[in-house]
């Protein structure tokens, strides 16, 4: 949006526009959910007047009022689902991963949450028909977890329609089998998904702002961003802040960090995937003492909550643990080489 159009808002001059739009504030929408205390802290102006700002950009975005649950149910039409390719587990989701919500997938080690980041990081590229967004993903990494090579042997692994019709849509000639043109279908995938290492909590914050500019620079490009992963989201979070004396702290942090991630979401009709560690409960006397980091803050921000646990071999079982409009269940799914699989 042209600054000129935020300089029609109350007490923004040609000075303000400009620390609006390079604070990342550049349209009635963003400035409209933001909050005054963090508009005033971001943008270096006053809070009464980031007040006056935001209410200013609500009227005019038509932001924050009341609606009809028909046009709930319109706006809700434009939700995409990312599909897992895992019939039971998409069944379970209700058709896949929801665009403008936060997934969490939390397991103990080894339980494959990584292997469903890189393969919705591939699954996202895919047309709609084939169950994907036709959008790109931004991969923030804390655990140094992401591999090309992984993604290299999910792409492999799809179906061989799938992958003619992908060499068609980008017009790489060759054949599936041709090592030559999966290398360079490998290419042209590694060049949509955007990945950065958090090195420490601060910085996982700042590359979730990060994110929310390449989200905006890509909204019309043919390839808009359409899944944001982070593996882990709780990592540093659980290693900075240690003991009780700091939880307050942490969950502070952590909350405004999902709050970031959920505007992400909500602004460019993103899928929203995090990672999430666990811990052992050792009061718990009956059932699975596997409990996931972060509390009430990261269960309540979440709207969908998936479990998964080992089984044999390479079996995994995907537990949906908490969703809106879904009741609980479980799918199996397996872990190959050729990605995630039905069972």
């Amino acid at each position: 949006m042209p600054e000129d159009d935020l300089e029609s808002l109350p007490g923004v001059g040609p000075a303000t526009a400009d620390k609006l739009v390079d604070s990342g504030f550049e349209s009635y929408q963003a400035i409209a959910v933001a909050s005054p205390g963090e508009m005033s802290n971001t943008a270096d102006v006053g809070e009464s007047t980031a007040a006056d700002i935001i209410n200013a950009a609500r009227d005019a975005a038509d932001i924050g009022g009341f609606e009809t649950g028909a046009t709930v149910l319109e706006r809700r039409e434009q939700i995409g689902k990312l599909s897992w390719l895992i019939p039971e587990v998409d069944e379970l989701l209700g058709g896949g991963i929801e665009t403008q919500s936060i997934t969490e997938v939390y397991g103990e080690f080894g339980a494959g949450k990584s292997q469903v980041t890189h393969q919705m990081a591939v699954n996202v590229q895919l047309p709609q028909e084939h169950g994907g967004l036709e959008g790109s993903c931004i991969f923030i990494d804390s655990e140094d977890t992401f591999r090309p090579e992984r993604i290299d042997d999910m792409i492999r692994g799809l179906d061989d329609e799938i992958v003619a019709d992908l060499l068609e849509r980008r017009e790489i000639e060759g054949s599936p089998g041709d090592e030559e043109t999966m290398s360079d279908l490998l290419d042209s995938f590694l060049d949509h998904i955007h990945v950065a290492k958090a090195f420490n909590s601060n910085h996982q914050i700042l590359l979730a702002e990060k994110a929310k500019e390449i989200a905006r620079d890509n909204e019309d490009a043919e390839f808009p961003v359409r899944l944001l992963c982070v593996d882990s989201l709780t990592a540093h979070f659980r290693a900075e802040y240690v003991g009780r004396g700091q939880l307050a702290d942490r969950q502070q942090k952590l909350n405004k960090h999902l709050h970031d991630l959920m505007r992400i979401g909500d602004l460019y009709n993103t899928a929203v995937l995090v990672t999430n560690q666990v811990a052992s409960n050792p009061d718990s006397y009956f059932g699975d003492p596997t409990q996931p980091i972060g509390g009430n803050i990261l269960g309540h921000t979440s709207t969908f909550r998936m479990y998964l646990r080992k089984s044999k071999g390479d079996k995994r079982i995907v537990k949906l643990v908490d969703a809106p409009n879904l009741a609980d269940g479980e799918a199996i799914m397996r872990v190959q080489d050729g990605g995630l699989k039905p069972e």
